[in-house]
Protein backbone atom coordinates (compact mmCIF):
# COMPACT_ATOMS: atom_id res chain seq x y z
CA UNK A 1 0.00 0.00 0.00
CA UNK A 2 2.96 2.51 0.91
CA UNK A 3 4.27 1.78 -2.58
CA UNK A 4 1.34 2.05 -4.46
CA UNK A 5 0.24 5.47 -2.43
CA UNK A 6 4.25 6.94 -3.71
CA UNK A 7 3.59 5.46 -7.15
CA UNK A 8 0.19 7.06 -7.61
CA UNK A 9 2.07 10.52 -5.89
CA UNK A 10 4.83 10.95 -7.98
CA UNK A 11 7.15 11.06 -4.79
CA UNK A 12 10.99 11.60 -5.17
CA UNK A 13 13.91 10.91 -2.88
CA UNK A 14 17.20 10.75 -1.51
CA UNK A 15 18.42 7.44 -0.81
CA UNK A 16 20.87 6.94 2.40
CA UNK A 17 24.08 5.60 1.66
CA UNK A 18 24.94 1.96 2.35
CA UNK A 19 27.94 -0.17 1.34
CA UNK A 20 28.55 -3.35 1.39
CA UNK A 21 28.41 -5.27 4.99
CA UNK A 22 30.74 -7.98 4.37
CA UNK A 23 33.67 -9.61 6.39
CA UNK A 24 35.69 -6.77 5.48
CA UNK A 25 33.56 -3.80 6.33
CA UNK A 26 33.26 -5.42 9.70
CA UNK A 27 37.42 -5.29 9.90
CA UNK A 28 36.94 -2.15 8.67
CA UNK A 29 34.52 -0.94 11.60
CA UNK A 30 36.70 -2.68 13.87
CA UNK A 31 39.62 -0.81 12.90
CA UNK A 32 37.94 2.49 13.32
CA UNK A 33 36.41 2.58 16.82
CA UNK A 34 40.41 1.23 17.85
CA UNK A 35 42.01 4.02 20.07
CA UNK A 36 45.23 2.48 18.99
CA UNK A 37 45.34 2.24 15.75
CA UNK A 38 46.50 5.92 13.60
CA UNK A 39 46.40 5.28 10.29
CA UNK A 40 48.28 7.35 7.81
CA UNK A 41 46.43 10.33 6.55
CA UNK A 42 44.94 10.96 10.39
CA UNK A 43 45.50 14.38 12.19
CA UNK A 44 45.12 14.75 15.95
CA UNK A 45 43.81 17.67 17.27
CA UNK A 46 43.86 19.05 21.13
CA UNK A 47 40.35 20.91 22.17
CA UNK A 48 41.24 22.56 25.35
CA UNK A 49 38.18 23.04 26.86
CA UNK A 50 36.87 25.03 30.19
CA UNK A 51 35.82 21.07 31.37
CA UNK A 52 39.41 19.97 30.10
CA UNK A 53 40.66 18.71 27.31
CA UNK A 54 39.75 16.35 24.71
CA UNK A 55 41.74 14.90 22.26
CA UNK A 56 40.14 13.57 18.59
CA UNK A 57 41.26 12.24 15.70
CA UNK A 58 40.38 13.12 12.10
CA UNK A 59 40.44 10.20 9.40
CA UNK A 60 42.64 10.66 6.49
CA UNK A 61 40.30 9.13 4.70
CA UNK A 62 37.16 11.83 4.95
CA UNK A 63 39.86 14.56 3.57
CA UNK A 64 37.51 17.33 2.79
CA UNK A 65 36.01 17.41 6.39
CA UNK A 66 39.93 16.82 7.58
CA UNK A 67 41.49 19.25 6.11
CA UNK A 68 38.61 21.60 7.03
CA UNK A 69 38.65 20.98 9.84
CA UNK A 70 42.23 21.58 10.01
CA UNK A 71 42.22 25.26 8.45
CA UNK A 72 39.77 26.14 11.25
CA UNK A 73 41.73 24.80 14.32
CA UNK A 74 44.67 26.61 12.54
CA UNK A 75 42.95 30.21 12.18
CA UNK A 76 41.74 30.15 15.53
CA UNK A 77 38.09 29.72 14.19
CA UNK A 78 37.54 27.29 16.78
CA UNK A 79 38.88 28.92 19.79
CA UNK A 80 36.24 30.37 22.55
CA UNK A 81 33.21 28.93 20.46
CA UNK A 82 30.58 27.68 22.49
CA UNK A 83 29.36 23.99 22.96
CA UNK A 84 25.51 25.66 22.44
CA UNK A 85 23.66 22.19 21.99
CA UNK A 86 24.03 19.21 24.57
CA UNK A 87 21.71 16.53 24.99
CA UNK A 88 21.91 13.99 27.10
CA UNK A 89 22.37 10.21 26.07
CA UNK A 90 22.72 11.97 22.24
CA UNK A 91 25.45 14.14 21.38
CA UNK A 92 26.91 17.47 22.10
CA UNK A 93 27.17 20.03 19.38
CA UNK A 94 29.69 23.27 18.70
CA UNK A 95 31.04 25.28 16.06
CA UNK A 96 29.03 28.29 15.64
CA UNK A 97 31.05 31.26 15.12
CA UNK A 98 28.48 33.10 16.30
CA UNK A 99 28.29 31.73 19.62
CA UNK A 100 31.66 33.72 20.80
CA UNK A 101 30.87 35.97 23.63
CA UNK A 102 27.17 35.52 23.15
CA UNK A 103 25.25 36.66 25.61
CA UNK A 104 23.38 34.20 28.02
CA UNK A 105 20.08 33.03 26.99
CA UNK A 106 21.14 33.68 23.16
CA UNK A 107 19.43 31.06 20.66
CA UNK A 108 22.64 29.78 18.78
CA UNK A 109 23.51 27.15 15.89
CA UNK A 110 22.47 29.37 13.14
CA UNK A 111 25.94 30.49 12.37
CA UNK A 112 28.47 29.15 10.04
CA UNK A 113 31.89 29.28 8.41
CA UNK A 114 29.21 30.38 5.03
CA UNK A 115 30.79 27.11 3.28
CA UNK A 116 29.53 23.70 2.70
CA UNK A 117 31.46 20.42 2.55
CA UNK A 118 30.71 17.69 0.29
CA UNK A 119 29.38 14.57 1.99
CA UNK A 120 32.01 11.83 2.73
CA UNK A 121 29.90 9.34 4.14
CA UNK A 122 31.80 6.24 4.87
CA UNK A 123 29.23 3.63 5.69
CA UNK A 124 28.97 1.03 7.40
CA UNK A 125 32.82 1.49 8.35
CA UNK A 126 32.11 5.01 9.86
CA UNK A 127 29.08 5.18 12.40
CA UNK A 128 27.72 6.78 14.89
CA UNK A 129 29.06 4.60 17.95
CA UNK A 130 29.89 6.52 21.40
CA UNK A 131 32.61 9.11 21.05
CA UNK A 132 32.40 9.74 17.15
CA UNK A 133 33.37 12.85 15.73
CA UNK A 134 30.79 13.87 12.66
CA UNK A 135 29.38 17.39 10.33
CA UNK A 136 26.40 18.94 11.63
CA UNK A 137 24.35 19.68 8.48
CA UNK A 138 20.60 21.02 7.27
CA UNK A 139 18.03 18.79 6.92
CA UNK A 140 17.33 16.62 3.70
CA UNK A 141 14.19 19.06 2.45
CA UNK A 142 17.06 21.38 1.58
CA UNK A 143 19.84 19.97 1.54
CA UNK A 144 19.28 16.54 -0.69
CA UNK A 145 22.93 16.21 -1.32
CA UNK A 146 23.89 16.22 2.90
CA UNK A 147 26.57 18.58 2.79
CA UNK A 148 27.93 19.55 5.94
CA UNK A 149 28.35 22.63 7.37
CA UNK A 150 31.68 24.26 7.20
CA UNK A 151 32.50 24.67 10.71
CA UNK A 152 29.90 22.79 13.23
CA UNK A 153 30.17 19.70 14.59
CA UNK A 154 29.29 17.46 16.79
CA UNK A 155 30.38 14.34 19.53
CA UNK A 156 28.61 11.17 19.62
CA UNK A 157 27.87 10.14 23.51
CA UNK A 158 24.61 8.54 22.83
CA UNK A 159 22.92 5.65 24.50
CA UNK A 160 22.73 1.64 24.23
CA UNK A 161 20.80 -0.88 22.94
CA UNK A 162 19.41 -4.10 22.92
CA UNK A 163 20.20 -6.64 20.42
CA UNK A 164 16.30 -6.58 19.53
CA UNK A 165 16.21 -2.86 18.95
CA UNK A 166 18.58 -3.07 16.86
CA UNK A 167 16.77 -5.63 14.84
CA UNK A 168 13.81 -3.62 15.01
CA UNK A 169 15.77 -0.20 13.59
CA UNK A 170 17.54 -2.47 10.52
CA UNK A 171 14.26 -3.37 9.68
CA UNK A 172 13.00 0.20 9.58
CA UNK A 173 15.81 1.15 7.79
CA UNK A 174 16.11 -1.97 5.45
CA UNK A 175 12.32 -0.89 4.19
CA UNK A 176 12.86 2.86 4.29
CA UNK A 177 15.92 1.95 2.14
CA UNK A 178 13.95 0.20 -0.37
CA UNK A 179 11.18 3.17 -0.16
CA UNK A 180 13.53 5.47 -1.08
CA UNK A 181 14.79 3.36 -4.33
CA UNK A 182 11.45 2.59 -5.27
CA UNK A 183 10.79 6.63 -4.90
CA UNK A 184 13.62 7.28 -6.96
CA UNK A 185 12.41 4.59 -10.04
CA UNK A 186 8.89 6.62 -9.75
CA UNK A 187 10.46 9.73 -10.37
CA UNK A 188 12.52 8.69 -13.17
CA UNK A 189 8.96 7.45 -14.99
CA UNK A 190 6.89 10.63 -13.66
CA UNK A 191 5.84 11.28 -17.03
CA UNK A 192 4.69 7.75 -17.61
CA UNK A 193 2.76 7.61 -14.25
CA UNK A 194 1.02 11.07 -14.96
CA UNK A 195 -0.02 10.17 -18.29
CA UNK A 196 -1.32 6.89 -16.76
CA UNK A 197 -2.86 8.93 -13.98
CA UNK A 198 -4.77 11.18 -16.55
CA UNK A 199 -6.22 7.77 -18.93
CA UNK A 200 -6.92 7.09 -15.51
CA UNK A 201 -5.25 3.71 -16.86
CA UNK A 202 -5.46 1.97 -13.34
CA UNK A 203 -4.16 -1.46 -14.74
CA UNK A 204 -1.15 0.43 -16.36
CA UNK A 205 -0.46 1.58 -13.40
CA UNK A 206 -0.44 -1.53 -11.17
CA UNK A 207 1.55 -2.86 -13.88
CA UNK A 208 4.10 -0.10 -13.81
CA UNK A 209 4.19 -0.45 -9.86
CA UNK A 210 4.68 -4.03 -9.98
CA UNK A 211 7.54 -3.35 -12.15
CA UNK A 212 8.87 -0.76 -10.45
CA UNK A 213 8.90 -2.92 -7.28
CA UNK A 214 10.29 -5.81 -9.23
CA UNK A 215 13.41 -3.20 -9.98
CA UNK A 216 13.97 -1.82 -6.80
CA UNK A 217 14.38 -5.44 -5.34
CA UNK A 218 16.69 -6.16 -7.91
CA UNK A 219 18.59 -2.79 -7.24
CA UNK A 220 18.82 -3.19 -3.43
CA UNK A 221 19.12 -7.28 -3.26
CA UNK A 222 22.95 -6.76 -2.34
CA UNK A 223 23.30 -3.90 -0.83
CA UNK A 224 20.94 -3.64 2.15
CA UNK A 225 22.05 -1.57 5.00
CA UNK A 226 22.33 -3.67 7.67
CA UNK A 227 24.04 -3.27 11.19
CA UNK A 228 27.66 -5.07 11.46
CA UNK A 229 28.62 -7.17 13.50
CA UNK A 230 31.34 -4.76 14.78
CA UNK A 231 29.12 -2.07 14.79
CA UNK A 232 26.07 -4.30 16.92
CA UNK A 233 28.72 -5.09 19.42
CA UNK A 234 29.51 -1.23 19.61
CA UNK A 235 26.02 -0.39 20.17
CA UNK A 236 25.15 -2.86 22.34
CA UNK A 237 27.89 -2.31 24.70
CA UNK A 238 29.02 1.56 24.54
CA UNK A 239 26.34 2.97 22.71
CA UNK A 240 26.20 5.45 20.55
CA UNK A 241 23.09 7.41 17.85
CA UNK A 242 22.51 4.46 14.76
CA UNK A 243 19.72 6.64 13.95
CA UNK A 244 22.29 8.93 12.50
CA UNK A 245 24.18 6.63 10.59
CA UNK A 246 24.26 7.03 6.74
CA UNK A 247 22.90 10.70 6.85
CA UNK A 248 25.54 12.39 8.37
CA UNK A 249 29.60 12.75 7.83
CA UNK A 250 31.60 10.85 10.33
CA UNK A 251 34.73 11.81 10.16
CA UNK A 252 36.51 11.34 13.15
CA UNK A 253 36.32 9.98 16.88
CA UNK A 254 37.92 11.33 20.27
CA UNK A 255 41.00 9.69 21.65
CA UNK A 256 41.09 10.38 24.59
CA UNK A 257 38.80 12.69 27.31
CA UNK A 258 35.34 10.81 26.64
CA UNK A 259 35.12 11.86 30.48
CA UNK A 260 35.27 15.40 29.51
CA UNK A 261 32.47 14.94 26.83
CA UNK A 262 30.33 13.27 29.25
CA UNK A 263 30.62 16.32 31.68
CA UNK A 264 29.35 18.62 29.17
CA UNK A 265 26.65 16.18 28.18
CA UNK A 266 25.33 15.98 31.63
CA UNK A 267 25.27 20.31 31.90
CA UNK A 268 21.78 22.08 32.76
CA UNK A 269 20.51 23.49 30.01
CA UNK A 270 18.03 26.23 28.67
CA UNK A 271 14.60 25.10 26.82
CA UNK A 272 16.88 25.29 23.26
CA UNK A 273 19.70 22.87 24.55
CA UNK A 274 22.28 25.63 25.39
CA UNK A 275 23.83 25.02 28.64
CA UNK A 276 22.85 27.62 31.30
CA UNK A 277 26.87 28.00 32.39
CA UNK A 278 29.10 28.30 29.47
CA UNK A 279 31.11 25.55 27.99
CA UNK A 280 33.42 26.92 25.66
CA UNK A 281 36.78 25.92 23.62
CA UNK A 282 39.42 27.88 24.97
CA UNK A 283 41.47 26.79 22.35
CA UNK A 284 41.99 23.85 19.73
CA UNK A 285 45.76 22.94 18.01
CA UNK A 286 46.90 20.58 15.71
CA UNK A 287 49.54 17.29 17.44
CA UNK A 288 52.30 16.36 16.18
Amino acid sequence: MLLLAVLTGCASTNAKTAEDTSADADTNSTTAMDNNTINPGDVKVLLQTSLGDITLLLYGDTPRHRDNFVKHVKAGDYDGVLFHRVISDFMVQTGDPESKNAPKGKLLGGGDSGTQIEAEIIYPKYFHHRGALAAARQGDNVNPERKSSGSQFYIVTGRKYSAGQLDQMERRTIMQYKQDKFNELAAQHRDSIMTLRRNRDTAGLQALQDSLAQETERLTADNLPRYTLAMREAYTTLGGAPHLDGAYTVYGRVLEGMDVVDKIETAETDGNDRPLEDIKIISAKILE
